[in-house]
């Protein structure tokens, strides 16, 4: 009878030990290990995105960095106001025309109506415009060269609106017009 109550208590500890260390424990390691698979599952996409962003770098490398200037001014990244109105100004006092009363509106989808469907369209465009307004004067072959000019340019721009108004006449009988004109750019969000 001795034994069996020795082997009883025994018993009773080991179930003990077992329930109230061994089983925590070893619930313990399984969670870290599945964590430490997740971490390695997680450090191997890494290496492969590493390797992946190093192709692609390698990629871009291999561009005629002129060519990136282009494709950059042609659709930046980022709105600068001040560059784009010096080259359409450097633009227009190329042909006698320099410009004047700039006015730069905000950006479209900020100015659109604030329905519903325009809130959800304008924030899925990948881009967003700008409106700029300026006055110039000039004879009318000088502004249609000003305006093929700007047309070929690297930028990107829509004419939104034109208003010529007849302002005076040179010594000469050409008549000089005034010109008002709105343009709109582009740039990637």
């Amino acid at each position: 009878m001795g034994r069996t109550i020795v082997s009883l208590i025994l018993f009773v500890a080991a179930g003990g030990v077992f329930f109230l260390y061994t089983q925590p424990t070893y619930d313990g390691v399984k969670e870290t290990s599945a964590q430490v698979a997740q971490y390695d599952e997680a450090l191997s996409k890494a290496t492969e995105l590493q390797s992946i962003k190093q192709s692609l770098l390698s990629k871009y490398n291999t561009f005629n960095p002129s060519d990136i200037d282009r494709l950059t001014k042609l659709l930046p990244d980022h709105v600068d106001n001040v560059r784009l109105i010096l080259d359409i100004d450097s633009l227009a006092t190329r042909h006698g025309m320099p410009i004047q009363n700039v006015v730069v509106s905000g950006a479209t989808s900020a100015q659109g109506d604030p329905t519903a469907i325009g809130s959800v369209s304008a924030s899925k465009q990948k881009y967003d415009s700008l409106t700029i307004k300026f006055s110039t004067q000039g004879s009318y072959q000088t502004f249609t060269q000003f305006m093929s000019d700007l047309e070929t340019s690297l930028r990107i721009v829509d004419l939104v609106s034109l208003t010529i108004s007849r302002t005076a006449i040179t010594t000469t009988g050409d008549p000089i017009y005034s010109y008002d004109v709105t343009l709109r750019t582009y740039w990637l969000k």
